[in-house]
C-alpha cells in the first residue's frame, strides 16, 4: 500500500533519515520495519526567523519502493518518417527524443558545436573578447540554458507532463533530487556530460546530428515546407520542420521575414543584472542565519508595481556568477548561472521592466519594433563600456541616486565592468522604473539596497521579442504547413522545462498530422 505523509520539519530534521522515519511512524502509527520511504517533495519556509522544511514523503506499507521508471519508451525508427530539428536547445533536443518515442528520424541541425567544443569560444569571450556568432552563450548544442544555469522551475504544468520531463533529465544523468525540490536545478558544471547523453542516445537509435550548419534558407510551394537550406548551400528535403532555434536566433525571424512568413513584435523585459554577496542574502532571507549544511545558498523573488509597469526579479542565481552573453560582436549581454553546489560568493539576478509594442507610437504593428529596441540598447552599452565585452555597471545605490560611481567591490563578470551612467544606456521609461523599484525592493529585503550591489547592463534576453504564430490545432505555421514554430524563439515557453515540452508537443503534432 502506497501513501502520502506530509511533515514540517527543521532543516536539521530534514537530513536525519532516523528522525524522518519515527516521525512518519508515529504519524501512521506504523512499526518501523513495516514500510519504506522517499521524498517527493521539498521546500523551504523562511518566511520566520525559525527556517522549516515542508516536506512531502511517498510511504510504501509492507511493500518495497518501487524501481526508477524514466517514463522513456523509445521504438525502432521508420526511416520514411523523417523530421527536421532545427536547434539542439532543450526543445529540439526532446523533439527529437519523442521522434524516438513515435517512431520517427530526427534530423538535429544546430548552427553551434557540440556541448564541450562550445567552452572555447565561452573562454575567448571572457578572455580575448570575441564573439564567435554561431557558438556563445546562446548557440550550441543544449542552447542556452547549458551554459548559463539550467534552473528547472517551471509554471507551465498545463502545457505537459512536466514530470516526464524531469524523469527523462534523471535518466540522461542528472540527480534524482531534481524530482524532489520545488525550484530543481541542475548546474553549469554537470549539464555537458546530460547532453552528450541524450545526443549519443539518439545517433544510437538511428537519429542524426549535423553541428556548425545554420539554417539559411526555407523552401515553401503552395504554402507547404518542402526543404531546408544549411549554410547557404546545403538543401534538403522536408516536409515536416520544427523550428526550435531559440530567442537570440535574430537571423531566422529574418529568414521568415524575408519569405513572407508572418512574424509578430512581442512583448518582452529589459533591464540590469544586479549583484549582491551571497552572505547578504543568506542573512537576508534567513533573519541572520547563513547557508550552512542544512539549508541551501538562499535565493529571493521580488515583484512590485511601478508607475502601472510590473519590475521584477528574472532568473535569479545563488551562488552565481554573471556571464557574458552576446551573440555578435557589437552587442553585449548579460545573464547568470550557477554551479551545481551555488557554492560562489556572489548572488546575482535580473531585474527587468516589460517592453511591448505599445511604447513605440508609429511603430506599434512593425514586427521588428521591440527587436530593433534590443539591440539598440545592447549596441549602446557595448559603446558606452569602451566597444569590447566588458559592460556598463554602476553601484546600486548610486544610480537610484544619480551618481556616476567612482569605484566598485569586486564583479564576477569576469570580461570587466566599466563605470557608467546607466540612464545613458537604458531609456528613461526604463531607468525611472528601476529606481524607484529598488527603493521598494529595499523595504521588503531589508539590506537589498545598498551600495555595495553592483547593476551589470543589459539584461535584455528574458524572452523572445518577436512570436511566430502557429495554428491551435496542426501547430504549424498558418504560412507554411509543415513549419512547426517552437518554444522560446517563437514566443511559446520561458525556460528549460517549458521549452522542453513544447519540443514533445510540436513532435506530436508531427505525429498527428502526417496520420491525418
Amino acid at each position: 500500500m502506497k501513501l502520502e505523509v506530509q511533515l514540517r520539519l527543521t532543516p536539521e530534521q530534514a537530513k536525519d533519515q532516523t528522525y524522518i522515519q519515527n516521525a512518519i511512524a508515529k504519524e501512521l502509527n506504523f512499526k518501523l520495519s513495516a514500510f519504506q520511504f522517499v521524498w517527493r517533495k521539498r521546500s523551504i519556509d523562511a518566511r520566520k526567523r525559525q527556517i522549516f522544511i515542508n516536506a512531502s514523503f511517498e510511504v510504501y506499507h509492507e511493500e518495497v519502493i518501487p524501481s526508477f521508471d524514466s517514463d522513456f519508451h523509445p521504438i525502432p525508427i521508420n526511416l520514411s518518417k523523417q523530421v527536421a530539428i532545427i536547434g539542439a536547445g532543450p526543445a529540439g533536443l526532446y523533439a527529437a527524443l519523442r521522434a524516438l518515442e513515435l517512431g520517427w528520424k530526427p534530423v538535429v541541425f544546430e548552427r553551434g558545436k557540440p556541448v564541450k567544443e562550445r567552452r572555447k569560444d565561452l573562454a575567448k569571450i571572457t578572455r580575448e573578447m570575441l564573439v564567435n556568432e554561431d557558438s556563445n552563450y546562446c548557440f550550441g548544442e543544449g542552447g542556452a540554458g547549458t551554459y548559463s544555469d539550467g534552473k528547472l522551475y517551471t509554471r507551465s504544468k498545463k502545457r505537459g507532463d512536466v514530470l516526464k520531463a524531469m524523469k527523462w533529465l534523471v535518466h540522461f544523468g542528472a540527480d534524482s533530487d531534481i524530482l524532489v525540490d520545488a525550484h530543481p536545478h541542475i548546474g553549469t558544471n554537470k549539464l555537458p556530460k546530460l547532453i552528450e547523453n541524450i545526443r549519443e542516445e539518439i545517433i544510437k537509435r538511428g537519429g542524426e546530428f549535423h553541428f556548425e550548419s545554420r539554417l539559411t534558407n526555407l523552401f515553401i510551394s503552395s504554402q507547404k515546407i518542402t526543404g531546408i537550406e544549411i549554410n547557404g548551400n546545403q538543401k534538403f528535403d522536408f516536409t515536416h520542420v520544427i523550428l526550435a532555434t531559440g530567442h537570440s536566433a535574430r537571423d531566422v525571424f529574418e529568414l521568415l521575414h524575408r519569405n513572407g512568413l508572418r512574424i509578430d513584435a512581442k512583448p518582452f523585459a529589459l533591464g540590469v543584472r544586479i549583484e549582491h554577496t551571497q552572505e547578504l542574502i543568506d542573512t537576508i532571507q534567513y533573519h541572520g542565519r547563513l547557508n550552512d549544511d542544512f539549508i541551501p545558498p538562499a535565493s529571493y523573488s521580488l515583484v512590485e508595481q511601478v508607475d502601472g509597469r510590473g519590475v521584477y526579479s528574472f532568473c535569479m542565481c545563488p551562488g552565481g556568477i554573471i556571464a557574458p552573453c552576446a551573440t555578435q560582436q557589437e552587442e553585449v549581454v548579460t545573464n547568470g548561472w550557477s554551479p551545481s553546489k551555488r557554492n560562489n560568493i556572489y548572488s546575482n539576478s535580473g531585474i527587468v521592466v516589460p517592453v511591448s509594442p505599445e511604447d513605440f507610437p508609429g511603430k506599434e504593428n512593425d514586427p521588428m519594433v521591440c527587436l530593433d529596441f534590443q539591440k539598440e540598447v545592447e549596441r549602446k552599452a557595448w559603446i558606452a563600456a569602451g566597444k569590447t565585452q566588458k559592460v556598463p555597471a554602476q553601484r546600486m545605490l548610486d544610480f537610484v541616486q544619480k551618481k556616476v560611481s567612482k569605484d566598485f567591490p569586486r564583479s564576477s563578470y569576469h570580461p570587466g565592468i566599466v563605470s557608467v551612467d546607466l540612464a545613458t544606456v537604458l531609456p528613461p521609461f526604463i531607468a525611472d522604473r528601476l529606481r524607484k523599484a529598488f527603493v521598494l525592493f529595499g523595504k521588503k529585503m531589508p539590506g537589498y539596497l545598498t551600495n555595495d550591489a553592483v547593476l551589470h547592463a543589459p539584461e535584455s534576453r528574458t524572452s523572445s521579442p518577436i512570436s511566430i504564430p502557429r495554428d491551435s490545432e496542426t501547430l504549424t505555421h498558418p504560412d507554411a504547413f509543415g513549419l512547426y514554430p517552437c518554444a522560446e524563439g517563437a514566443g511559446y515557453a520561458g525556460g528549460i522545462i517549458s521549452a522542453a515540452l513544447d519540443g514533445m508537443k510540436c513532435m506530436d503534432a508531427v505525429h498527428r498530422n502526417q496520420q491525418a
